[in-house]
């Protein structure tokens, strides 16, 4: 499978921050995009989603239109409702993705997938933590199997342990989907995906991941985004 973009272009005023953009994500991968703050990454997904409208675009999976059924979005600042508990979300969002008649499937074995203690999945969700949140944002995208899944910077704020969680939850998520996990942390990058897409003065380029395993290249990634525009 296939996402593709053609001809992608946002402009706020006269700031260009995407310039006509075409590019191809192919699934089972997970794919870096890596730029400053400010480059667009936000704008860019928020496109994808249709949260924001492009001045020009068109998406597709594979030789069809890209409909909303086919995105996932994690945000980097988690939204959960907060006067649910955790397993009233999850019942929930099990309830309206599930075929009609089938059964609901158990719920506690999604919290053991993601770690979440026992004792947390009957609190009210405006008590979790941060990574608490995130995970949650993870679960229902499990459950939901979309065909692209965006990650706005969705380690950025986590401790360790929560982190190193996370990514091997999205490499072990790879499977058939397209992944795009944005981040401004190279090392991140490098460390989680499979190849690595630099947004730099509005536009995006393919970096081979052995390249970026020379120091000199890296610093030419760096200098890079030290220029662009948006950061």
């Amino acid at each position: 499978m296939e996402f593709i973009i053609k001809n992608l272009s946002k402009s706020f005023g006269k700031k260009e921050v995407l310039k006509n953009i075409s590019f191809s994500f192919e699934s089972g991968k997970i794919y870096g995009l890596l730029g400053r703050n400010g480059a667009g990454k936000t704008t860019l997904f928020n496109c994808v989603n249709r949260d924001l409208k492009a001045d020009s675009c068109e998406f597709f999976i594979d030789d069809r239109p890209l409909v909303a059924q086919d995105i996932g979005y994690v945000l980097s600042t988690p939204t959960v409702p907060d006067f649910l508990t955790g397993r009233e979300f999850l019942k929930f969002f099990l309830d309206i993705h599930i075929p009609s008649g089938a059964p609901l499937p158990e719920i506690d074995p999604y919290f053991d997938y993601v770690h979440i203690d026992p004792a947390d999945r009957d609190k009210l969700m405006k008590d979790y933590s941060h990574g608490m949140k995130n995970k949650m944002q993870m679960l229902i995208n499990i459950i939901a199997k979309p065909n692209v899944l965006l990650l706005d910077e969705p380690l950025t704020s986590l401790d360790v342990v929560v982190a190193e969680e996370m990514k091997e939850l999205l490499k072990s998520l790879k499977g058939d989907r397209v992944t795009i996990f944005s981040t401004h942390i190279l090392d991140l990058a490098v460390d989680l995906c499979d190849e690595i897409v630099l947004l730099s003065h509005g536009t995006l380029e393919r970096i081979s991941k052995d390249e970026l395993d020379d120091d000199g290249f890296k610093q030419k990634i760096i200098a890079a985004l030290r220029e662009d525009d948006h950061g």
